[in-house]
């Protein structure tokens, strides 16, 4: 065999291998529009076509969260960690790449414009004021001292929370106070919101959801 025709054939068997690659791991692009035809399901159709989420279905925006805490997420999801119907089997059909892929793809997404409506002035003030300063009379910091400056996340374990829909706060702030949710760092979202009570949720999730989301640091 002469030297042409065996470079000939490791090129061949190199484009098979690639392309058997290729084939085998979907872009994140691809995951997100059209699953990845292992269970995955498109993750447009809940959390809408540009990552913006859907706030009259109360799921959140994916699009400029911190990488690291959007893999971490789909890790918990996989594993029950953070117990979801609807996303353990979701998450647990992605493969190691997959999670980093479809990750990657929408923390590179540029933040959404928010449309939620304005609440009344007195949810406005007691929610802007939990968010702003706190409730240090039982021990419960500022929401932003944690989230970022106007709620806009600190990767890799804070998420951006301004321009949630409200009723995605209200549901995740309910989960840790009943102790449903438990994959915060050192249990530190339990700790704050376990003295809050119903009217303070609901105010300090309609005030985040009004806010808009800005670039994390």
């Amino acid at each position: 065999m002469n030297k042409s025709m065996t470079r000939s054939m490791v090129l061949a068997i190199n484009l098979l291998v690639f392309s058997a690659y290729v084939n085998a791991a979907p872009s994140g692009e691809t995951i997100a529009r059209q699953g990845n035809g292992k269970g995955a399901v498109a993750c447009i159709s809940c959390h809408g076509d540009k990552g913006q989420g859907n706030e009259a279905a109360g799921y959140p925006y994916l699009a400029g969260q911190p990488l690291a805490y959007l893999v971490k997420q789909l890790h918990d999801f996989a594993n029950k960690r953070r117990p979801n119907p609807i996303m353990q089997p979701f998450a647990s059909a992605l493969s190691e790449d997959e999670i980093k892929a479809v990750a990657s793809y929408y923390a590179q997404l540029p933040l959404p414009k928010i449309t939620s409506a304005k609440k009344s002035p007195s949810q406005t003030t007691t929610g802007e004021f939990l968010a702003k300063e706190g409730k240090w009379s039982v021990g419960m910091p500022a929401c932003f001292q944690c989230h970022g400056d106007q709620g806009r996340g600190i990767a890799p374990n804070f998420p951006a929370i301004s321009g949630q829909p409200a009723s995605y706060i209200k549901k995740q702030l309910e989960h840790w106070r009943k102790g449903e949710r438990t994959n915060d760092p050192i249990g530190l979202m339990q700790a704050v919101v376990a003295d809050l009570d119903e009217s303070e949720i609901t105010a300090v999730a309609d005030y985040l959801s009004e806010q808009s989301p800005t670039t994390y640091k």
